[in-house]
């Protein structure tokens, strides 16, 4: 039953937006433009995601990670505690990168394919900058591109449903976390949302020359690629209120860690 739900769910996210990889025109939005809407992720996927247990087994999981550690959750930890969250919450994982740098998915589960992500909310909280791909095979200081080139090579690198967003907030004793679970079409991430034009250097031996690429702003939020940066396409995401539909978990966290990897192992060893 519940693939027959994760399929609808697609389904209906795909006949909204099309995956990047089927939609390889350039569509450009004035600077004043509203992003289309999205419905809501209860509307999309309520019979495939459970949202109360899913906060309860990714508060257990972040609150258990603190028990032993006071470093914030980034990057390939993120995976294996997703991973565990996604195995206990009932939506079991077929497969993961397992901290692999290949661009695209990292994880596959029962609700599709992830790309994990890590990040710090800017001031306020009220947004947040992820990285995605280098795009060094199609623009860079020795030859900027073009954007159609460019979409093109984002479109076919994205193998998966969803970005899976860890946003957190560090406090000297304890750490929030957001996990946003994110269609991969949305158009705060959808590079065909946003008018591009080339960033031009402005000093050195780059004065005039084209250095990256750079959106204009929609709804807060935009996009870039700085050639001195491997080419990294940078998305930075407003979080509106529809945005905040996607915001799947939440919970604080303490910073001050009540075991050790050795006072944890003999503590297993007492309750043998």
């Amino acid at each position: 039953m519940l693939e027959t739900h994760t399929f609808l769910v697609f389904t209906n996210t795909l006949g909204l937006y099309p995956l990047l990889s089927k939609s390889p025109k350039l569509t450009n939005f004035p600077h004043t433009a509203k992003m289309p809407p999205l419905p809501p992720l209860d509307m999309l996927a309520a019979a495939a995601i459970n949202r109360s247990t899913i906060n309860q087994c990714f508060t257990e999981c972040i609150l258990g990670y603190h028990l032993v550690n006071d470093d914030p959750i980034k990057e390939s930890v993120w995976e294996t505690v997703n991973a565990t969250v996604l195995n206990h919450a009932g939506y079991s994982v077929q497969a993961r990168s397992k901290g692999s740098h290949q661009s695209g998915g990292d994880i596959t589960c029962s609700l599709g394919g992830f790309s994990n992500k890590t990040t710090q909310y800017n001031e306020g909280n009220k947004s947040f900058k992820v990285s995605s791909y280098r795009l060094t095979t199609v623009c860079g200081e020795k030859s900027p591109g073009t954007i159609e080139e460019i979409i093109e090579e984002i479109n076919r690198r994205k193998n998966f449903q969803f970005y899976s967003i860890l946003v957190r907030e560090e406090l000297a004793t304890d750490i929030l976390y957001d996990w946003y679970l994110l269609p991969c079409d949305h158009p705060a991430v959808n590079p065909t949302s946003y008018t591009w034009s080339p960033m031009l250097g402005k000093i050195g031996k780059n004065k005039g020359g084209v250095t990256g690429w750079e959106t204009n702003v929609v709804d807060g939020s935009s996009m870039n690629i700085k050639f001195s940066m491997s080419s990294q396409l940078w998305m930075n995401v407003n979080i509106t209120d529809a945005m905040k539909e996607y915001l799947v978990a939440s919970c604080r966290a303490s910073r001050n860690p009540k075991y050790n990897y050795i006072t944890l192992y003999k503590r297993e060893q007492e309750l043998q």
